[in-house]
């Protein structure tokens, strides 16, 4: 009569020490990264020419009397969200690009 061997004996827990290979399970890596910081550097560019006086400042001072046309000049409205939707996009590219 052979005695039975049983693999998932009390006295084998815990002994085997085999350990798996530790992989790098971050997803972005330095492309995604260097694609983030242009993408926020061209949102940043659109918001600060969006900046500029309201339309009823003359010098800093609010008046009442004058209108500012400069609020509807080109940089403004169409230069400025222009850079911050390529901002945007160059976002969702660098969150979406693999490695």
């Amino acid at each position: 009569m052979s005695k039975k061997t049983n693999k998932f004996s009390a006295d084998s827990f815990g002994k085997e020490t085999t350990e798996a290979p530790q992989e790098n399970t971050f997803y972005f890596g330095k492309q995604n990264f260097k694609w983030m910081l242009i993408g926020l550097a061209f949102i940043v560019v659109g918001f600060l020419l969006m900046m500029g006086h309201d339309a009823n400042t003359v010098d800093g001072k609010f008046d009442p009397n004058s209108w500012n046309e400069d609020i509807f000049s080109i940089r403004r409205i169409r230069i400025a969200p222009l850079f911050v939707v390529i901002g945007f996009v160059i976002e969702v590219y660098a969150i979406l690009k693999r490695k």
